[in-house]
């Protein structure tokens, strides 16, 4: 488009006040600057506008035709200014949320009704992932990932922390033999994961003072698997709270030597585009998580 906003908008001012100067004091513009404008825009259209004498203005056939078109411009604009403003208000809008299995499950559908009901006009898409994902590639707007982030391209928001214990349940610890120290382990059913190495790093001290590494009896790629493994009583499994604070509260599982645990703390973020300015729907959204997560953990 040729002419601007600026144009358009001196022009228009210009006919509503029937004066250049008039309009100038409405734009907070100097009289010569509103000139300027109309003399540019008449040029850009290579046609009058206006006819002026020095007591009045007279639009010319050509500048009745425009100040139609102008004025539907300029409307549209506001319109679109006053949606933005409402949207803020309201946020509405699909949003992408994507995060690892037992996340979803344990900690964002417990109150996902609750955040329906605070932005009914947001129209959520939860997807599931055990493994880090390509945001665009999923068309995602925020994933929810746990642990220590690597990708520098993403902005990220801290949700918290949660710890991770070894666990096994009433019936598998009934029927094995008793784990006094670390050393004992060896002996049991370990559940482990499949692909993430390092989640088999248990939180106890090996001989050298790092984590203790785990030789898994039974593997699996999801969190929730080896968790309701261990509900099963096939094993010992080391989860993070987030996951298990329901089942250590009701006994179904409970902590192995607590006393010799390591305190380790499993960040968790929401990462997004940092090449994208945040929607209302993204920031309400993670403000709630935000907040809840806190009283959660």
């Amino acid at each position: 488009m040729k002419t601007t906003l600026e144009e358009l908008l001196a022009f228009v001012t210009v006919v509503d006040s029937n004066s250049i100067t008039h309009a100038a004091s409405k734009l907070n513009q100097t009289v010569s600057g509103i000139s300027r404008a109309l003399g540019r825009l008449e040029e850009k259209l290579e046609t009058s506008l206006l006819n002026r004498t020095t007591r009045r203005l007279a639009l010319t056939e050509e500048g009745q035709a425009f100040l139609v078109h102008a004025r539907k411009i300029l409307a549209s604009v506001d319109e679109a200014e006053d949606q933005m403003a409402i949207r803020r208000q309201q946020p509405s809008g699909l949003l992408r949320v994507n995060a690892a299995s037992p996340f979803m499950i344990h900690t964002i559908v417990p109150i996902i009704g609750e955040f329906r009901r605070l932005y009914p006009q947001i129209e959520l898409e939860l997807n599931t992932n055990d493994h880090f994902i390509d945001l665009l590639e999923h068309k995602t707007d925020i994933a929810i990932r746990i642990g220590e982030l690597r990708d520098s391209t993403l902005h990220a928001r801290h949700l918290g922390s949660s710890q991770r214990r070894a666990l096994a349940s009433p019936e598998y610890l009934k029927n094995h033999p008793a784990i006094i120290s670390t050393e004992d382990l060896t002996s049991h059913q370990l559940l482990g994961f499949t692909q993430i190495e390092k989640l088999n790093e248990w939180p106890f001290s090996d001989d050298n003072g790092h984590l203790l590494h785990i030789t898994p009896n039974l593997t699996a790629s999801s969190g929730e698997t080896l968790r309701q493994l261990a509900l099963a009583g096939e094993g010992i499994v080391c989860l993070s709270d987030f996951m298990t604070h329901k089942d250590r509260m009701q006994g179904d599982l409970i902590e192995i030597l607590p006393q010799q645990t390591v305190k380790v703390m499993q960040p968790i973020n929401a990462v997004y585009y940092r090449n994208t300015q945040l929607s209302a729907r993204i920031t309400c959204f993670l403000d709630f998580l935000s907040n809840r997560i806190k009283i959660m953990l």
